[in-house]
């Protein structure tokens, strides 16, 4: 049986989940797992797909960043899938199922995983370097915090006599950030 597993980073990447989906039923897998969620949190729906996978299945991804965060990670995974005999295949190695129990099949996905990593420390540095280059100039102020954003319709929900749990609630926000608004204000 071929099983999918497709993630993406955050929830606006919609069209690459999409299209993540249609490369996996493309090539013929019948169960498919999908999760919108960063690398580095509980993906708990690869946790499903690898206890899914029995003997003789194949776990196939669209791409190897897609699977894991680290090298370290995808050999635990590649661990995980040999001993329970699943293959592992990734589409964008042309669409070949790579034998991860040879060693030449190890060594080049973790060479493959590794030059990953490298790629994605290299621009976490970049990223890094931008932002405080950017605070230098004082061109960069960080995200406004949602609790802030909502700041008018905490006032308005208070002022027509709404709790902070019932505030919070409807505005999507926690209790405390309620309380920071209204404390705010005070001030």
């Amino acid at each position: 049986m071929l099983v999918g597993y497709c993630r993406t980073s955050t929830s606006e990447q919609i069209a690459g989940l999409e299209a993540q989906h249609r490369e996996l039923r493309a090539t013929g897998c019948t169960k498919l797992f999908s999760e919108q969620v960063s690398s580095v949190a509980q993906r708990d729906q690869l946790v499903l797909a690898l206890d899914f996978v029995r003997e003789g299945d194949t776990l196939v991804v669209a791409r190897l960043d897609r699977l894991a965060r680290s090298t370290a990670d995808l050999l635990s995974i590649i661990a995980t899938l040999e001993t329970k005999g699943v293959a592992l295949r990734i589409l964008d190695f042309g669409g070949q199922a790579i034998d991860t129990q040879s060693p030449s099949g190890r060594l080049i996905v973790t060479m493959f995983g590794a030059v990953a990593q490298f790629e994605r420390e290299i621009l976490l540095t970049r990223q890094r370097e931008g932002i405080a280059k950017a605070k230098a100039e004082g061109k960069y102020r960080g995200r406004v915090p949602t609790a802030q954003r909502k700041a008018a319709q905490v006032h308005e929900l208070r002022a027509g006599g709404l709790g902070a749990s019932e505030i919070a609630t409807r505005l999507a926000i926690s209790r405390s950030s309620v309380y920071r608004v209204l404390s705010e204000a005070v001030v």
